[in-house]
């Protein structure tokens, strides 16, 4: 199984520095959020060998969520070499996400 990496301040820009990664920005409170995470769940596993998929806390990591103008979540941005290629705010169905991550 492809594990969702979780993303800190720590780690953040190395992580999405290099390749395809699609980073969800989400919190415990949020009910979207929950809705949005098995759809991710699955995505990983069928997408493992095109991108990285990650979680980066908005409560925890303030900083990053700001950097990236979050004010609304679940936030999916997929980044392609740190560069910033697609957002989707709420939650979407699969194919939406798959359809961005084949395209880049």
């Amino acid at each position: 199984m492809m594990a969702i990496i979780n993303l800190t301040k720590d780690n953040f820009d190395e992580k999405i520095k290099t390749g395809t990664v699609l980073v969800d920005f989400w919190a415990d409170w949020c009910g979207p959020c929950r809705m949005l995470a098995p759809i991710l769940d699955e995505l990983a596993e069928k997408l493992s060998d095109k991108a990285v998929f990650a979680k980066l806390d908005v409560d925890a990591e303030p900083e990053i969520a700001q950097r990236y103008g979050i004010s609304s979540i679940p936030t999916v941005i997929l980044f392609k070499d740190g560069q910033i290629k697609e957002t989707k705010v709420g939650v979407q169905p699969a194919a939406v996400y798959e359809k961005i991550i084949n395209e880049v």
